[in-house]
């Protein structure tokens, strides 16, 4: 069984693709099958994987205005176990196009559903805007994975995030979950400890036990075309992003778990 997760939220900065990047790495190498989609104009989830925007044949965008294969536009790349589906510039058409068409938010979820795929989990990269694109991701995934910083704006950005949920789990994905990834703590600050603090009360197992703190090195990554846990295996991320991969594996396994009860 795939698992499709959506990584969001409609504040940006806040380490959607390098949640994407880090944690399709981790998983991958814990033997996961990996299919990672970049679905932002700014390709900058194909740069971090070494690619350039615009050199791939087939991209994200034909995917979703042209109704490719998924089979067809995956590429390798150097991480083993982690597929690519790159983006370019001209996904950013969609937002225009696809509302012209009749269910066009259901068009990436019928895309998985009718292919037979390899992969144990499908990440989506979403732009930092709750526009087409963004509704097509949540409305084909099984996890809406909501990367927040310990920020006000970025704390306030999840009701925007919650009201798109529930209007997805009625008109288009009924099974819909959620977590929330706080990123980017910076734990001798106080006020991070506190919206922390208030995020788990709010939300409770809505929030990934897991936190990423700020690190350094998780910006160097990116450079050098390679996931932090390659770049640098010993870094306070690596090890962090590694625990939340074993996080998510427990939490889809539980869920299978229910499926199947």
């Amino acid at each position: 069984m795939t698992i499709t997760i959506a990584i969001s939220n409609e504040k940006g900065g806040v380490a959607k693709t390098t949640s994407t990047l880090s944690l399709g790495a981790s998983l991958a190498d814990l033997g996961q099958k990996i299919l990672v989609i970049d679905l932002d104009a700014q390709s900058n989830l194909t740069l971090s994987l070494g690619f350039e925007p615009g050199e791939a044949k087939l991209t994200s965008a034909d995917l979703m205005l042209d109704n490719a294969s998924i089979q067809s536009i995956c590429i390798k790349t150097d991480v083993e176990n982690l597929d690519l589906i790159p983006s370019s510039s001209r996904i950013e058409t969609s937002e225009q196009f696809l509302p012209m068409r009749t269910h066009h938010t259901t068009i990436l979820q019928r895309a998985i559903a009718n292919a037979d795929l390899p992969y144990d989990f499908i990440i989506l990269d979403c732009p930092p805007a709750l526009g087409v694109i963004t509704q097509n991701a949540i409305a084909a995934a099984d996890l809406l994975l909501i990367p927040t910083q310990a920020e006000y704006f970025s704390a306030y950005a999840l009701r925007n995030m919650m009201t798109l949920v529930r209007r997805i789990r009625e008109e288009d994905n009924s099974k819909l979950a959620y977590r929330i990834l706080v990123t980017m703590l910076d734990r001798r600050n106080r006020t991070h400890r506190n919206i922390n603090e208030q995020l788990r009360t709010t939300f409770g197992e809505g929030v990934f036990n897991t936190v990423i703190e700020i690190d350094t090195k998780l910006r160097e990554s990116p450079i050098v075309g390679m996931p932090i846990t390659h770049y640098k295996p010993g870094a306070r991320s690596s090890i962090q992003y590694r625990v939340l991969a074993q996080e998510l594996l427990e939490y889809a396994k539980e869920t299978q778990n229910r499926q199947a009860a």
